[in-house]
């Protein structure tokens, strides 16, 4: 696979990193992404794989930009307010690297389309913000094989770990599947802004290993991070 000019230059940090270089960026240049969710987590994850030169990412969301959204959602702008979250993350997708291919997903992911929404992508990377939606995911990418990246923030606290086919599952992780009625809404308790991009970008750095066979994966182990402590807590499951 051969870089052009502009390519050579934009990566050149990539290129000249032991470890990484030229078979390294190939690698991503190969890949392809898809990132469910384009709010607080999908936001850094975006931005980060389109810079790093991801060849191509998919984005799946269904919902609108909205005013309280730009707090966090650092891919929106109050110009994107009332457009789709999917089409506007688009559009930064775009003007930071043309040579990524995005593929726009404007739909909710559920269970009926699941299997047709990762069918097409090496790695999924889950971004949202309910229990009934992330166990879908993770129910479509154990079926497929595909390997999941999962991230989860609330208030000043958030969470991530990787599941690969032959590791541990979504369920031995979460063994009972909680009501989301049950569980505290960003509406409701509010989340602080940069935690999403901690853990957001985090979940990029996670994609990266994985794709370019960098480093160990939080497989099996549960980062958590404490935001008013600074500390991060490792669990393994």
């Amino acid at each position: 696979m051969i870089f052009t000019p502009d390519e050579t230059r934009r990566y050149a940090r990539h290129l000249v990193l032991k470890g990484m270089g030229g078979p390294g960026q190939q690698a991503l240049k190969a890949a392809k992404v898809l990132v469910v969710g384009a709010g607080g987590l999908g936001s850094p994850v975006i931005a980060y794989l389109t810079a790093a030169g991801i060849g191509t990412l998919g984005i799946v969301d269904n919902d609108t930009v909205s005013l309280s959204n730009l707090q966090r959602q650092v891919l929106h702008t109050v110009g994107g307010i009332g457009s789709g979250k999917v089409q506007s993350a688009a559009n930064f997708a775009a003007a930071l690297n043309p040579h990524v291919t995005v593929t726009s997903h404007a739909v909710r992911f559920e269970p009926d389309n699941a299997t047709g929404l990762i069918a097409d992508y090496d790695l999924v990377i889950d971004g949202t913000d309910n229990f009934a939606t992330r166990l879908s995911i993770a129910t479509a990418c154990e079926a497929a094989g595909k390997p999941l990246i999962s991230g989860a923030v609330s208030m000043y606290d958030g969470q991530l770990t990787v599941f690969l086919p032959d590791g541990p599952r979504f369920a031995d992780l979460y063994p009972a599947s909680p009501d989301d009625a049950d569980l505290p809404s960003c509406e409701a308790t509010g989340v602080l802004g940069p935690l999403t991009g901690i853990i957001g970008t985090l979940m990029a750095m996670e994609a990266i290993k994985l794709i370019t066979g960098i480093g160990t994966p939080l497989v099996g182990r549960l980062l958590m991070y404490d935001g008013r402590d600074a500390r991060f807590t490792e669990l393994t499951y």
